[in-house]
């Protein structure tokens, strides 16, 4: 059997954050730690999606600047990038902002070829799920094999390692 090469690309926000009711100053975000679960589980490289001007620290800014390039249907630039050519899988995580993938997501994603790869969309949120970030995601790169995603409470992250290594071992 062939080894696959998996990638963990993920955006997450760091500061203050929602989380059951009320916001959370968190130095490590939840879809980082996510993440970082993954990798263990699967053994794969992880990189961080970063927009080039960070997101305020402020929940409230950063809710409000994410709504602006939402409806400008903008395309941030990133700080960095990856060449994905050599990896077979990718975990795609994010968390869930105004129902859909933040938008440096967006731009990673328009700036690679996802030809030949599978796509396992990952999602931290506070109860809103994978909003329609799997029907965006199928949309916005046609043709892909883009897997059932799974969504993850947020505030649940530490606790949930068993439900995300069984999602990931259901994909080999």
């Amino acid at each position: 059997m062939r080894q696959k090469n998996i990638l963990i690309a993920y955006f997450s926000h760091k500061g203050e954050n929602y989380s059951n009711g009320s916001i959370v100053k968190l130095e490590k975000g939840n879809t980082e730690r996510a993440a970082e679960i993954l990798a263990k589980v699967t053994g794969g490289d992880l990189f961080e999606i970063r927009r080039e001007k960070k997101y305020p620290f402020s929940y409230k800014e950063c809710v409000s600047e994410s709504r602006r390039e939402l409806q400008e249907n903008a395309r941030p630039k990133l700080a960095e990038d990856i060449d994905i050519t050599g990896y077979d899988e990718i975990y795609l995580g994010f968390p869930n902002w105004c129902g859909t993938m933040p938008m440096p997501v967006w731009t990673f994603l328009e700036n690679h070829d996802f030809t030949g790869k599978r796509v396992f969309p990952f999602c931290t949120n506070e109860g809103s799920g994978m909003g329609k970030s799997e029907a965006d995601l199928i949309r916005l790169l046609p043709g892909i094999e883009a897997e059932k995603g799974l969504p993850i409470h947020g505030s649940s992250v530490d606790t949930s390692e068993e439900e995300i290594k069984a999602w990931a071992m259901g994909h080999e």
